[in-house]
């Protein structure tokens, strides 16, 4: 397993309505002694569609400490996106965006 730098600047993906944070909902993947961290950049890849970049800045937030938010979406986006991230046995929580 390779070293993974600390994280850049994120960009965070946009709501279905166009408008960042905006009655959003939230995907947070929270670290597990399970997983790989290249399991864990190809899930996030898979389930939202982000760059390896990005993967890899929110598998290190995972890995250092011990969540990070993932997804920002409306809720069955997001529902669909813990949803495939849960599949390899990371655990997700879905939450409003307060």
């Amino acid at each position: 397993m390779g070293t993974v730098a600390p994280p850049k600047e994120i960009v965070r993906p946009r709501t279905d309505d166009g408008d960042v944070g905006s009655g959003a909902w939230l995907v947070t993947a929270y670290n597990n002694d399970y997983n790989t961290f290249d399991q864990v950049i190809e899930i996030l890849q898979v389930a939202t569609g982000c760059t390896r970049e990005e993967a890899e800045i929110e598998t290190w937030e995972i890995h250092h400490f011990g969540s990070c938010v993932v997804h920002r979406s409306s809720k069955s986006e997001c529902e669909r996106v813990a949803s495939i991230i849960s599949s390899i046995g990371v655990r997700t929580t879905v939450d409003p965006e307060d």
